[in-house]
């Protein structure tokens, strides 16, 4: 029988990138692109949060939903579906569990391979705001708590792409 550890490490197939949305400015709906620039100690190429002057690396460059829970969303806030913009994450990803994709030992690190060439490393859950409230209802900050998606730092740069293949790095 595997260990935990091992267990942590093994993964059923591979997700895929559905959307990728960045914000340019602050209060600013997000915009779906079908590619985009992923920057090293920075975020997406068009994201407000790349286009700050500090280069300190971050735990929150980019932040990714996973696309399995936007109906669950959606029935909890009383709608028959929900546009992932709304959320303001940067990207929706689908067939592959982002939670588990946190290891839970500190010297076991896992990494996310998008595409061929961008490396990610999940640093934390993705709470919602407050801002969720208003852009859902009422109840919609609720409706988001522990489905928020995951905030990430990115390792490796390079061009995410709608369809491009989401796993574990070897």
């Amino acid at each position: 029988m595997d260990d935990l550890r091992s267990l942590t490490r093994t993964f059923v197939g591979t997700g895929t990138i559905d959307a990728i949305f960045v914000r340019p400015a602050r209060d600013v709906p997000a915009m779906s692109v079908v590619s985009a620039e992923a920057t090293v100690g920075r975020g997406l190429v068009g994201d407000r949060s790349a286009e700050r002057r500090s280069t300190v690396v971050g735990k929150r460059q980019i932040t990714l939903l996973q696309a399995e829970h936007l109906p669950l969303i959606a029935r909890w806030t009383g709608r028959d579906r929900l546009d992932p913009a709304l959320l303001r994450r940067n990207l929706v990803v689908s067939g592959f569990n982002l939670l588990a994709a946190r290891s839970p030992f500190a010297d076991q690190v896992l990494r996310l391979l998008i595409g061929d060439e961008v490396v990610l490393e999940l640093t934390g859950d993705c709470a919602p705001c407050s801002k969720m409230e208003a852009i859902l209802g009422p109840g919609g900050y609720n409706a988001m708590r522990g489905h928020g998606g995951v905030t990430a730092r990115i390792v490796q740069g390079g061009v995410v792409v709608v369809g491009a293949m989401v796993r574990v790095a070897r």
